[in-house]
C-alpha cells in the first residue's frame, strides 16, 4: 500500500488550525512569525539555548542518578546560560526547605518562577532573576518561550526527584531484605547446630535407656521368671518384649509403615513376634481363639503375605516387613 502524502501547510496559522486539539497542547513553545532575517536568527539562537538547557538537565540527571541535592547544585549554575541575557541572569531553586543559588545571586523585582510538584504536592520552586532592567517582553522582561522552558524545568525537577526517591527507597528495601536474609541464614545455621545437639542428646538418652534395660531390668525379670510358675511366665515374657520395644521400637515402626493396621492388630503382631501362640494370645486378651485367628488373617492380608508359606512370627521377627 503506498504511503499517503500530506501537503505542507502554507502558513503557520493554517498549520495550527489543522492540528488536533490534544496535539496542539503539546506545542509548549509559541510559534515565531518573524520573517526578518536578524530577528529570525536571534529567535533561532534562543531556541538552541532552550534545547541545550533541556539536554543539560538530562545529562545532569544521568551524572547524579542518586542525589537530587547534587543535581540541583549543578543545575542552578547552568540555568542562567539559557535565558536571553545570561550576563545579568541568576537562578535560585528551593526544594523541600533547601535553597540552591547560582553564583552572584541577588533577589530583584525582575523575576520569573515556577512551582515544583512531587506527587502533585508543591515542594518548592525554581526562579530566574535579572540583575538589571531590560525592555518589556511577554512576561515582564521575559519571553513566553522562557516561561514554557521554566515550567518544563520545574516539571522535570519534580519527576527526577520522584525517580531518585523511588530508586533510593528500592535500594533501601533491597538492603533490608539482604540483611534479613543474612539474619535468617544465621538463624538457620544456629538452629541446625541446636538440632544437631538435640539429636546427640537424644542418642545419649537412648543409649542410657538401653544400658539400664540391659543391665538392670532384664536381670531382674530373669530372676523373677525363675521363681514364677510356668503359667505366669508369659507375663514376664510380655514385659521383657515391651522393654525391648523401648530400645527397638517395633510397634511404632510397624504402625507407621502399615497405616491400615488397627491398634489391636499391631498389639497382636507384637505378641506373635514375641513367640506367643494363638491360644496364649487369646487368654491374655480374653477373647476366643477364633477371634485371634481372624485377626491373624487380617494381618497377613494387610502385610501382603496372604496365600504364601511365610510364617507370620518369622516374618515379623525379621526385617522383611520393614523393607516392604
Amino acid at each position: 500500500m503506498p504511503e499517503r502524502e500530506f501537503p505542507l501547510p502554507r502558513t503557520p496559522s493554517e498549520d495550527f488550525q489543522a492540528l488536533n486539539r490534544d496535539l496542539f497542547r503539546l506545542w509548549r513553545i509559541p510559534f515565531n512569525n518573524e520573517i526578518e532575517p536578524s530577528k529570525l536568527l536571534s529567535a533561532l539562537r534562543e531556541r538552541i539555548k532552550e534545547l541545550n538547557c533541556l539536554y543539560g538537565i538530562a545529562r545532569l540527571a544521568e551524572r547524579h542518578p542518586d542525589s537530587i541535592e547534587d543535581l540541583l547544585r549543578d543545575l542552578v549554575n547552568f540555568l542562567p546560560f539559557s535565558w536571553q541575557h545570561p550576563e545579568i541572569t541568576c537562578a535560585r531553586i528551593v526544594f523541600k526547605g533547601e535553597t540552591y543559588k547560582s553564583k552572584g545571586f541577588k533577589v530583584t523585582k525582575w523575576r520569573q518562577s515556577s512551582r515544583i510538584l512531587v506527587y502533585n504536592e508543591p515542594v518548592g520552586e525554581v526562579s530566574i532573576f535579572y540583575l538589571e532592567e531590560r525592555p518589556p517582553a511577554d512576561e515582564g522582561p521575559f519571553l513566553n518561550e522562557e516561561r514554557a522552558l521554566l515550567d518544563e524545568l520545574a516539571e522535570r525537577i519534580g519527576s527526577t526527584a520522584m525517580r531518585i526517591s523511588a530508586e533510593l527507597e528500592l535500594q533501601e528495601t533491597n538492603k533490608q531484605l539482604t540483611l534479613e536474609r543474612k539474619a535468617l541464614q544465621e538463624a538457620n545455621a544456629a538452629l541446625r547446630v541446636v538440632l544437631g545437639r538435640f539429636e546427640e542428646e537424644k542418642q545419649g538418652i537412648y543409649m542410657n535407656v538401653q544400658t539400664n534395660v540391659d543391665k538392670i531390668l532384664m536381670p531382674i525379670l530373669h530372676a523373677l521368671a525363675l521363681d514364677l510358675p510356668q503359667t505366669q511366665r508369659n507375663y514376664i515374657d510380655m514385659l521383657r518384649t515391651n522393654l525391648e520395644e523401648i530400645v527397638s521400637p517395633f510397634v511404632s515402626d510397624l504402625s507407621r509403615n502399615y497405616l491400615s493396621l488397627t491398634p489391636t492388630e499391631v498389639n497382636i503382631c507384637n505378641m506373635i513376634r514375641s513367640g506367643l501362640q494363638t491360644k496364649e494370645i487369646a487368654q491374655i486378651r480374653g477373647v476366643s481363639v477364633a477371634t485371634i485367628n481372624r485377626h491373624r488373617e487380617h494381618i497377613r492380608r494387610k502385610l501382603k503375605i496372604t496365600n504364601s508359606d511365610i510364617n507370620l512370627m518369622t516374618y515379623l521377627q525379621s526385617s522383611m516387613w520393614d523393607k516392604d
